[in-house]
């Protein structure tokens, strides 16, 4: 199933169904109003919303209405935490505080996508297998960071279910392509391989994971000359370039205040 919280002036966003195509949502009010509502108690109401995804898919929902992923919030926007794994396999723990897609950002800083993994309950010293189980969502984050200081993340709209990301997952490994375009002139994409459990072994090493953690596998920092003004665009998509797997990340690079 595929998820995203829309904007509702609430700190967490209304938990919404999105359709397989992208083009059709519906709220999630009679299961659930928040992501983390579900986190913390899976087992129950996750196969509620498999329920609700797959009439949404089929067009049995009187109620569903047209996916905007201008409206959305980040997925789940307070995290209980936000750690990164890096291509060196070295980890940096960071608040868990999450910026939309297409929220603005105030400052050039370095570009750093990452693989997001928003897990369920995990004990310490877990081993791969049992945190590949304990994985419940996946979905693109960009860390930007100024003079190594991490100023802003933010989340492509949508979190999924390994299942609905089709040939791009398999054997807990995701395969895809990073697709980015700046100013409008598409980069060269780079094709990108994560493989999230052991991400998350290394995490819960020595101290336990609870519903609401977010870890990511960095894909590599891009090496983009931003400057204010600018706009930016990051979508992972399947290895062929074909399917967008979380919705994109589009963002603005504010323009400096205009002088009194």
């Amino acid at each position: 199933m595929k998820l995203a919280s829309y904007a509702d002036g609430s700190r967490d966003g209304h938990l919404v169904v999105v359709s397989r195509d992208l083009t059709q949502a519906h709220y999630a009010t009679g299961i659930a109003t928040r992501l983390q509502q579900v986190l913390d108690d899976w087992g129950f109401l996750a196969p509620q919303l498999e329920d609700l995804a797959v009439q949404l898919n089929h067009g049995k929902l009187r109620h569903a209405f047209a996916f905007e992923p201008e409206k959305c919030v980040a997925p789940l926007p307070r995290a209980y935490g936000w750690a990164v794994v890096d291509v060196e396999g070295s980890v940096r723990r960071e608040a868990g505080q999450f910026q939309g897609p297409h929220q603005p950002l105030r400052a050039p800083a370095a570009c750093e996508p990452a693989l997001a993994v928003i897990t369920g309950d995990l004990a310490a010293a877990s081993d791969a297998a049992a945190a590949l189980d304990a994985l419940r969502l996946l979905t693109l984050a960009v860390d930007w960071r100024l003079d190594g200081d991490l100023i802003a993340t933010h989340c492509a709209p949508l979190a999924v279910t390994p299942d609905e990301l089709g040939e791009a997952w398999g054997g807990g490994r995701l395969q895809a392509r990073l697709v980015a375009l700046h100013n409008g002139a598409k980069l060269d994409p780079r094709d990108v391989a994560a493989v999230p459990g052991d991400a998350l072994a290394r995490l819960a090493r020595l101290r336990a994971l609870r519903a609401g953690q977010l870890a990511g596998v960095s894909l590599g920092a891009l090496e983009l000359p931003l400057a204010p003004g600018d706009s930016l665009r990051l979508d992972l998509k399947s290895a062929d370039g074909q399917h967008s797997l979380f919705g994109a990340i589009d963002l603005d690079l504010a323009p400096p205040p205009a002088l009194p």
